[in-house]
This record gives C-alpha cells, sequence and structure tokens, in this order.
C-alpha cells in the first residue's frame, strides 16, 4: 500500500525501526482487529492499536460511560460521563489517526451476532471482565477460525496469553470448565488497581502487532502472568487440548454478577482463613488438602503439603478419583486461586456424602498476602 505524505510522517518512528520499516507498517495498514469491550483493557489497546496504524479496528460495547470508569479507563473524561463508549471512542481515537478506519457497534457480543461481527476482522481481542464473555468469545473465534488475544486482570494481577493461533491452545486449555453462576464473586468488590488494565492492555496490543507483522516471538501456547505490586512477571507454558476445538455451536450464558445475598452458602461448608489452615497445617490432625487449580497454576506457586486434582474431574460424571486413604471423615481443605473453584469442589464432595469440608477463603492469593510461605 502507499502512505500519504501525512501518513510517513505520523509512523516515521516505526518506518525507521529496524526490522520492522515499511514493511511492518504495511502489514498494519492492511490488518483489521476487533476489540470486545471498550474498559479498562480495550482503552488503552485501541488508543496503541490506533496509533500504530492498523488499518480498521472494529469497537463492540453497549454500555455508557460511569464515574467509576474515570479511575482506570482513561479514553473517557467526566464530560462524557452517560455518552455510549462506542461513541466517544472512536470520535476521540479518529482525531488521533484519521488515516485509518474505525467502526463501533453499540451491542453486546452474543451467539446471533458473533459471526456478523467477527466476519470482516483478522484479529479479535477481548477486552471484557467476565467469564461467560470469555468462553463465548473464544468458542466463535474457534468456530470462525480468528485469532484471539487474551488479557484478564484481577485486584493487583493479570494475565495475557495469544489463542488459536496455528492451531495452537484456545482459552478451554487455560480454563476448561467455566465457574458456576453462583461461585464467582461480585464485581463491585474483586477491584483492581487503576494502572493494571493499562499495562495488561498494552502488552494485548503489543501481541497484536506482533502476530499482524510477524516481528518478534508470539505468546502462542505461553502464559504471561503479570504481579504489579512486586512487580515480577512469569512465562508459563499451556499444551492444546484437541477436544477444545470441538465447538459446532454458539450459546450465550450470561450469568450477572451476584451480590454476597445471592452466593449459595452451606453449613457443612467451612471458609477457613490462612492462619488457622497453617495451625491445620502444624498439628496435621486428619488432614488432607487439595489443589483444584490447572496444573500451569501449581508449576507457579503451590501450598504444600497438597494432592492436585483438577476441578474438571469434579465435574466429570464419574467424579474426582481421590487417594484411597481419604475417608469421608477426613478433615479436608481445598484450595485454588481466589477461593470460587475450591468453594464448587467442597460442594460436589458435599454432596458425595463429605462432611468436614473447609474452603481456604481467599484462595492461594489471601495465602501469599497474610505472610505464608509456598513450597
Amino acid at each position: 500500500m502507499e502512505f500519504s505524505t501525512e501518513e510517513k510522517r505520523q509512523y516515521q518512528r516505526h518506518f525507521s525501526l529496524p526490522d520492522f520499516g515499511s514493511k511492518g507498517q504495511d502489514l498494519l495498514k492492511r490488518a483489521s482487529v476487533l476489540v470486545i469491550g471498550a474498559g479498562g483493557l480495550g482503552c488503552p489497546v485501541l488508543q496503541y492499536l490506533t496509533a500504530a496504524g492498523v488499518g480498521e479496528i472494529g469497537i463492540v460495547d453497549e454500555d455508557i460511560v460511569e464515574f467509576s470508569n474515570l479511575q482506570r479507563q482513561i479514553l473517557y473524561s467526566h464530560e462524557d460521563i452517560g455518552k455510549l463508549k462506542v461513541d466517544v471512542a472512536s470520535t476521540k481515537l479518529q482525531q488521533l489517526n484519521p488515516y485509518i478506519k474505525i467502526s463501533s457497534f453499540a451491542v453486546r457480543f452474543n451467539a446471533s451476532n458473533a459471526k456478523s461481527l467477527l466476519e470482516n476482522f483478522d484479529i479479535v481481542i477481548d477486552g471484557t471482565d467476565n467469564f461467560d464473555s470469555r468462553y463465548l468469545i473464544n468458542d466463535a473465534c474457534v468456530l470462525f477460525d480468528k485469532v484471539l488475544i487474551y488479557g484478564a486482570i484481577n485486584q493487583f494481577n493479570g494475565q495475557v496469553s495469544v489463542f488459536n493461533l496455528q492451531n495452537g491452545p484456545t482459552y478451554r486449555c487455560l480454563f476448561p470448565n467455566p465457574p458456576s453462576g453462583n461461585a464467582v464473586p461480585s464485581c463491585s468488590e474483586i477491584g483492581v488497581l487503576g494502572v493494571l488494565p493499562g499495562i495488561i492492555g498494552n502488552f494485548q496490543a503489543l501481541e497484536a502487532i506482533k502476530v499482524i507483522t510477524g516481528v518478534g516471538e508470539v505468546l502462542n501456547g505461553k502464559v504471561l502472568l503479570y504481579d504489579a505490586l512486586n512487580q515480577k512477571s512469569q512465562i508459563v507454558t499451556i499444551n492444546p487440548i484437541p477436544k477444545s476445538r470441538e465447538i459446532y455451536q454458539l450459546s450465550d450464558q450470561v450469568t450477572p454478577c451476584p451480590t454476597h445475598s445471592q452466593i449459595k452458602t452451606d453449613p457443612m461448608i467451612t471458609e477457613i482463613e490462612p492462619k488457622k489452615f497453617s495451625e491445620m497445617i502444624e498439628k496435621q490432625e486428619n488432614l488432607f488438602v487439595l489443589d483444584v487449580r490447572e496444573g500451569w497454576e501449581r508449576e507457579v506457586a503451590m501450598i504444600a503439603p497438597s494432592v492436585h486434582i483438577p476441578l474438571g474431574e469434579f465435574s466429570s460424571s464419574a467424579g474426582p478419583d481421590l487417594p484411597s486413604e481419604i475417608s469421608r471423615d477426613n478433615n479436608i481443605v481445598i484450595y485454588c486461586k481466589a477461593g470460587v473453584r475450591s468453594r464448587m469442589a467442597c460442594e460436589i464432595l458435599q454432596e458425595k456424602g463429605y462432611q468436614n469440608l473447609h474452603n481456604l477463603s481467599g484462595g492461594i492469593l489471601k495465602w501469599e498476602a497474610d505472610g505464608f510461605p509456598f513450597a
């Protein structure tokens, strides 16, 4: 493609970049990216892909700008409150770069409109904040053969990966089973450090540029884990699971973010604090500890002693294959990352007759925050 004099001036730093130059900029200009979600992650993604010169950018979001967005969604300002995010974003982004095409869709991404929204774009970037949307977007990308740039944030931590690239892993290879609706903690209570979406969103934009231009090494089959509090990052590998590609149709499983009053409680399941759990480990009295996270999570950090049984095994018809030495009289403590998946595992074991069940409150995140060691 030809570049105008004005475009050459705008992209001058790219043109002079070794191993990128006019070839890389031409690939960007020919590319099209659909960003689903114009919130904390979507804002930095949109700003940097627009500035970089991606030829066509689509924005999908049905929300309006609210006061609580401004702490992290820096594309918006007070004068934008009450306006549709896609309208505000389109206007400001077009001012940033008038040489690209920006399309806005003030709708919620769902099973009915997935095909029409994806069909004109090469790459999809997930900027959503809930499990239902993430699984739906992943399944749509698998079904319609689109590359997916994944990002997620939680309080002080973030994740980034590239899915469905060259038969690489999908989101379902990372998290095979979604949590049940009543196990998801309240969105308003989780919280997030304001700068974190900017960091993770920029990582997503970077991965998209790498996929488009072929420069560098893409996070295909890898997940970048970022810890903002300790300024640490780690990359873990994930393997493709062929079954994750068995997507034949899309389905909406919309689960509203529950309040505390909506979260199911059970007197047979005890929420145990890290301090009490540590005391139980020291006493070693009739105690059995289960880690229900995925294998790659256990490679990063684990509590010892514990046995690893991923939550997916609890969801099978046969149920989890517990060691024979475990009886229904054992004190069983189950943990995961934040206490969501472990609560689900407790509920499943409770239905099978196990009585002394304990869910580690806050999961391994709270265990670490309270100063207790990993193995």
